[in-house]
């Protein structure tokens, strides 16, 4: 039996509080076995005495207690900046206190009646790495959006921080809030337009946390078509259905004592909605044509480009899911509202399209950088980042030149605008490789090619997303990914389409 982790390579001192003798008794004697010092109260009175005795690493309390609530102990560790980490155990069916001791600041949440084994596991995650994330001194912690403390992170939280470019007070915020919110496991709902950056911060807030070592999983909710969403989400069994040849693991068995990322959430059909609620609640997902269900250990952190508060009004969004899945909001700014990070974008992005290209990294000029900033941007980074490939692609010197033309937005000379204009296009010649030289960047030269072919199919329809899509032999899931992964913009709806949202 390994020792658990502490702070003077002594194991972890835990402190239970539950009212009931014998469930008392059973959590001291599994955390016992599991080989950490173990002291239990019954009351929060007691509780408090116990931690005004001395310091733990852990407090396991439930949320009812004889003399007041759990919530009391967890608001006081809370108030009085101590460094325990808070599991709090709820009564069965009991999701709001749940959703309420995490948003309180709780690392996690059992429910009762407890699983053994779901509370071996988030004891030893609430104890890992706990010296690493003691309080920062007054006068040396740094600003938090919240008025919370924000632990200091480890280098490889550190070094995902800095991939999202920008010194801006709203950047600022944003890595403030994710150092902050990265030491639980409370849900996080990434915010924020397409082409923000959103999958950075949720990499972030993956490697800030405890689970940094574990593995990252990333799904495009909207990207899985319908039949095959139970099956890629929880796994199937060999047999379970046509073509099914052997077992096979689905994201959540995938993400497994790491964080698993849903992407676009809001693009997922009400029936997944609700499977999807209840492996979360319950924390164990069976898969296809098993009669047993899977404990799985994962953090949830999801986002969306839509606003979801409207999708549950509008009764296309779940709002008990809502509420699960938005413990912890961050709002990933646009482009147009930090235009003072350009520089330093510009700048990251052409070293990494140089480096790829194995190129010397071309120098953008400030005049340029001030036209840039004048542009309306509204693709945000991807925008941006698309933009600087095509310049390097056509450049002849060291030092990058963009023809801006129009006041409508940014354009390369011999490349479309990146926003579709209403009405039917005009005809133009398409760029390829019959009128420049070999390509340097395949990727970039096949998504300008794709995106050229949406937009062409996109206008010929009036903007009707379904009979573009059948056109071109796609589902309406498919192209409202494509649209999404280009960063096409349009003029109207909230996903950027016109005509009916549901169409």
């Amino acid at each position: 039996m390994s020792t658990p982790p502490s702070s003077t390579n002594k194991p972890a001192q835990i402190l239970v509080v539950d009212d009931e003798p014998d469930l008392r008794t059973l959590y001291e004697l599994t955390l016992l076995r599991e080989g950490y010092r173990v002291e239990a109260a019954g009351s929060v009175s007691e509780a408090w005495q116990h931690l005004d005795a001395g310091r733990f690493d852990a407090v396991i309390t439930d949320m009812r207690l004889p003399d007041g609530l759990g919530m009391e102990i967890l608001q006081r560790i809370q108030k009085d900046q101590r460094s325990e980490r808070c599991v709090v155990m709820t009564a069965y069916g009991s999701a709001e206190n749940a959703v309420e001791a995490l948003k309180a600041g709780a690392f996690d949440y059992l429910t009762k009646p407890v699983d053994l084994k779901q509370f071996r596991a988030v004891v030893a995650s609430a104890v890992q790495l706990q010296p690493q994330e003691l309080p920062a001194p007054r006068a040396a912690r740094p600003a938090a959006d919240d008025g919370g403390i924000a632990s200091a992170p480890t280098v490889q939280g550190a070094g995902a921080l800095d991939r999202l470019v920008g010194g801006s007070e709203s950047m600022r915020l944003v890595k403030s809030r994710i150092a902050k919110v990265a030491r639980g496991m409370a849900p996080v709902l990434v915010r924020g337009e397409s082409g923000t950056g959103k999958e950075l911060v949720a990499r972030a807030v993956h490697a800030c946390s405890q689970r940094s070592e574990g593995p990252f999983v990333a799904v495009n909710c909207g990207a899985i078509p319908e039949n095959l969403l139970e099956a890629e989400f929880f796994g199937a069994r060999k047999g379970s259905y046509t073509g099914s040849a052997a077992d096979r693991d689905g994201y959540f068995q995938a993400a497994r004592g790491g964080t698993l990322f849903l992407d676009e959430i809001g693009d997922l059909p009400l029936a997944m909605q609700s499977k999807l609620l209840r492996a979360i609640q319950e924390r164990s997902v069976r898969p296809i044509g098993s009669t047993q269900e899977d404990a799985v250990d994962v953090r949830i952190v999801s986002a969306t480009h839509k606003d979801l508060h409207a999708e549950v009004q509008a009764s296309r969004f779940r709002q008990d899911l809502f509420y699960r899945l938005n413990v912890i909001e961050i709002a990933v700014p646009a482009l147009r509202d930090r235009r003072e990070d350009l520089p330093a974008l510009c700048a990251a992005l052409l070293a990494r399209i140089a480096r790829d290209a194995g190129m010397p990294v071309p120098v953008l000029s400030a005049d340029v950088i001030a036209q840039l900033a004048m542009q309306p941007l509204d693709g945000n980074v991807r925008e941006l980042e698309n933009l600087l490939h095509r310049a390097v692609a056509l450049n002849d010197g060291d030092e990058l030149h963009l023809d801006f033309t129009g006041s409508t937005g940014v354009l390369l000379e011999a490349t479309p605008p990146v926003a579709v204009a209403a009405g039917p296009a005009a005809p133009r010649e398409a760029a390829g490789p019959g009128r420049h030289a070999m390509p340097p960047d395949l990727q970039t030269y096949l998504d300008q090619q794709e995106r050229e072919i949406l937009v062409r199919a996109l206008q010929e329809s009036g903007f009707n997303r379904t009979a573009a899509a059948a056109r071109l032999g796609l589902s309406l899931r498919q192209i409202r990914y494509r649209i999404a992964r280009l960063g096409i913009n349009t003029p109207h709806g909230d996903d950027g389409l016109a005509g009916n949202p549901d169409e």
